[in-house]
């Protein structure tokens, strides 16, 4: 039998097509059977149809000079950050924290421009409260400082936010920090908004009295605008349990109400969980590398509470403090920090305005001073619980020198905007505040109920949905870029609900 020459291509061009079928179908499982939601669309697969309203990409994001738009996120980014000097070019701490999460979310206006306009919204807080507090010194002399609290976004929740006491506070600083806020808060998941307040009050060189009758005044005035399920103060830089129990028991004095849910308001249980969350995150940092805390020599800068409770954190996981510090200097103990040196300077440090040069004399290994920068100190991690801005671009060149590979930065805005650059072109992990403080809110979250394992998967799934979404936008392990961008979804999404408000 003769078959005809056409007659075979069409049986070869009929088998192609249904191996092309088959193929097709298994494709087609692969890809149902392991749906994700893309964080944008919310649709799911691989390959979304990415159908989003363009209209938005034609309207003006200003209209104060004649319509201004953008055709590109990074556009939209430039042009939110020239909007903000232009309205408040004095703030310079205010202005590095809009700088920096604009060009992170940059990815976000390019996939939806919608969400440039909730940007420009989000810009501006909800409220800003200032006022005097008056005071009495010791000698009979009335003081005088300046009171914040800035309630930045409710969208959430209620708010929520640390207090911070020093005289570097100011209302650029507190803009700053409550910006900052809404993301920290925004990426854990929990119905929290965002605030923060504080003074440019001083209590490391004031008698316990006089921080008494201050906070005692503080609290007069501020109690107007906080309460329980409205606003909650929680614990910040100069500002330690008791701080919070003389502004607690002003709060009781004047108000009826000072519970919620059966927990007392300003709850102090959140002292040392901070701490423990910043190396639960730093745990997770190296888990990426397969890699451990186990004998890693850890530099400690600042000796408070939080710095205190991350030694101590530490020392559970076999990791090496080093080095702790304060105004008056550093001290460094080569062989490293045990528990016995701990508590020797834990005990120090209870004392309001003792400084850390008294360790010296309890012990005959430790070094003050010496090296005379802290960051000549060889190391493996860095745990920043300093000044604001007490890492810049120098020493993160001195750490990366001294083979230091991850910075952790367990105080608000320790790392400068040029360190963080730094930091990435060195090749040096970076786990930043808003993804790091978080402990405070997953105690507040969990209230009574919290134990060492609850904070542990807590810390687990907030750092996986950071890590994703860096991933998704093209930043691999750029926690603050992924973290900025989990806040801000949540946040925006819910702005959008709630209108123009």
């Amino acid at each position: 039998m003769i078959v005809r020459p056409s007659y075979c291509a069409a049986y070869r061009a009929i088998a192609a097509r249904h191996v092309q079928q088959q193929q097709a179908a298994i494709v087609t499982r692969l890809m149902s059977s392991t749906p994700k939601k893309h964080l944008v669309t919310h649709e799911e697969g691989v390959h979304q149809t990415m159908k989003l309203p363009t209209a938005w990409r034609n309207k003006p994001l200003f209209r104060r000079q004649g319509d201004v738009r953008f055709k590109s996120g990074m556009e939209a980014s430039k042009l939110l950050i020239a909007e903000a000097h232009r309205r408040d070019s004095h703030e310079a701490e205010y202005i590095d924290s809009i700088a920096s999460t604009m060009e992170c979310l940059s990815p976000l206006f390019d996939r939806n421009p919608r969400y440039a306009f909730v940007a420009k919204q989000l810009m501006e807080p909800e409220r800003f409260i200032q006022f005097r507090v008056a005071w009495m010194d010791d000698v009979g002399v009335v003081r005088l400082n300046r009171g914040f609290r800035i309630q930045y976004s409710s969208s959430l929740g209620p708010y929520q936010g640390p207090l911070h006491l020093g005289s570097h506070v100011n209302g650029g600083l507190i803009k700053a920090l409550g910006f900052d806020n809404v993301f920290s808060n925004g990426l854990t998941g929990y119905d929290v908004g965002s605030s923060v307040g504080g003074s440019d009050f001083n209590p490391f060189d004031k008698s316990e009295a006089e921080v008494q009758r201050f906070c005692q005044s503080y609290m007069t005035e501020l109690a107007k605008y906080v309460g329980p399920d409205i606003d909650d103060p929680t614990m910040g830089m100069g500002v330690a349990e008791k701080e919070m129990g003389y502004l607690f028991g002003q709060y009781k004095r004047i108000n009826a109400k000072f519970t919620s849910g059966n927990v007392p308001f300003m709850n102090k249980k959140s002292s040392e969980v901070p701490g423990k969350a910043v190396v639960l995150f730093a745990k997770e940092m190296l888990k990426d590398i397969n890699q451990s805390l186990m004998g890693k020599r850890c530099l400690i800068v600042g000796s408070g509470k939080t710095a205190r409770a991350i030694a101590a954190k530490l020392l559970e996981y076999g990791a090496i403090p080093l080095t702790f510090s304060d105004e008056s200097g550093h001290v460094y103990e080569p062989s490293g920090i045990d528990a016995s040196k701990l508590r020797t300077i834990s005990n120090i440090k209870t004392d309001r305005g003792a400084t850390l040069g008294r360790y010296v004399i309890s012990s005959t290994t430790a070094k003050f001073n010496e090296p005379s920068n802290i960051f000549d100190v060889p190391c493996d991690l860095c745990f920043s619980c300093g000044p604001i801005k007490s890492i810049n671009a120098d020493a993160v060149t001195q750490l990366a020198d001294n083979g230091c590979m991850g910075v952790i930065e367990a105080g608000h805005k320790n790392v400068t905007l040029d360190a963080r650059h730094a930091l990435k072109s060195r090749g040096v992990m970076y786990a930043p505040h808003i993804v790091t403080l978080t402990g405070v809110n997953i105690v507040h979250a969990h209230k009574h109920d919290l134990t060492d394992a609850t904070l542990e998967s807590e810390v687990h799934r907030i750092y996986n949905d950071v890590k994703s979404a860096a991933t998704e936008f093209n930043a691999r392990g750029d926690l603050f870029a992924g973290g900025s961008m989990v806040g801000f979804l949540r946040v925006a999404d819910a702005m959008l609900a709630h209108g123009a408000i």
